[in-house]
């Protein structure tokens, strides 16, 4: 499918699904189930807002989702209460699959989500919108029930620092602009058509993704774009844009992090596709420097992005949905 085409066939507004009863009718037919999985990390000031909303119109108004979970990383806030509170279903995810150990990470979070949730779609909203309105879930579900051959979507949106008097930024978030689109229009030019493939919201049926690995951190997005791309190819894909996402902003130094683990996965895959000979170990360490001033002080953090291997081939899984009957 050359790239022109995906973008007319596959991208869309999500203005176009604003018949929510036709969306529930959709979902009743053809018999799925959807779950909304936010992973979670001290969010106590949003996540209330988002459940409450996200409960209100879309399970009791329009009953669109079967399951609104919070896996959370282990929170020194009142995140959980929050959620608990307001009606979500809140686990910890070191006590998800115990005995397979305990992993930091949003990419840990969302692997272990396919476990705990029972939904054939899953919807992953992160926790720290502020401008949360239904369209997140609903403009990232409607794809998949109107199309079959669609598998994942994500979304894309505006992301606010400042504002261009008349002009709307077309571009994804600092780390795509910077790294992502650049490595994709060297190594997958065909990828750089998803708008912002970073973006921490998208819906994906649920044989999808238990068939791919999951790296603990950053590299995550990444990973899943490059292996669902090579498994099912670009059709695979849509994107649905939702306006603007307002959310916290996170330091450069902090940006730094995100960037060198997901280079981390991009280089790993490059090399298991053959499209680079094989490299030396990767060092895991990132050094960067702080200054007080006069003085220079170069700081380290040892980033290792560790991955899960895909659900489907975790025994405990396969027992849990019955695949070895």
């Amino acid at each position: 499918m050359k790239t022109e085409d995906w973008l007319k066939n596959n991208t869309f507004h999500h203005s176009v699904f604003w018949d929510l009863l036709k969306l529930v009718k959709e979902k009743e037919k053809q018999k799925l189930t959807i779950s909304l999985c936010i992973p979670t990390l001290n969010e106590e000031k949003t996540i209330g807002k988002e459940i409450i909303l996200f409960k209100s119109e879309l399970m009791h108004r329009y009953p669109l989702l079967d399951e609104i979970a919070v896996i959370d990383s282990g929170s020194r806030d009142r995140t959980c209460e929050t959620a608990a509170s307001y009606g979500a279903d809140v686990y910890l995810a070191n006590e998800i699959l115990p005995e397979l150990g305990d992993r930091k990470g949003k990419g840990e979070n969302l692997w272990k989500a396919i476990y705990q949730l029972k939904g054939d779609i899953i919807v992953y909203i992160d926790a720290d919108i502020k401008n949360i309105h239904p369209r997140f879930v609903y403009g990232l579900v409607a794809p998949l029930l109107y199309n079959q051959k669609t598998q994942y979507v994500k979304a894309f949106y505006d992301r606010p620092l400042a504002f261009s008097q008349g002009v709307r930024p077309s571009g994804g978030g600092r780390v795509t602009e910077i790294l992502i689109r650049p490595l994709f229009s060297l190594f997958m030019p065909e990828l750089t058509a998803i708008v912002q493939p970073l973006s921490g919201e998208y819906a994906v049926r649920r044989e999808v993704l238990e068939a791919l690995s999951f790296p603990i951190g950053y590299g995550v997005e990444t990973a899943h774009i490059i292996d669902v791309y090579n498994k099912w190819g670009i059709e695979a894909f849509a994107q649905t844009d939702l306006d603007q996402r307002r959310h916290r902003n996170q330091e450069t130094r902090d940006l730094g992090k995100m960037s060198f683990g997901i280079l981390q996965i991009f280089f790993q895959r490059l090399q298991t596709l053959g499209m680079i000979s094989e490299i030396s170990q990767i060092a895991p360490v990132l050094h960067q420097f702080q200054a007080q001033d006069k003085a220079y002080e170069r700081i380290s953090y040892t980033i290792k992005e560790e991955e899960r291997p895909p659900m489907i081939e975790v025994p405990a899984y396969r027992k849990l949905r019955g695949l070895d009957k």
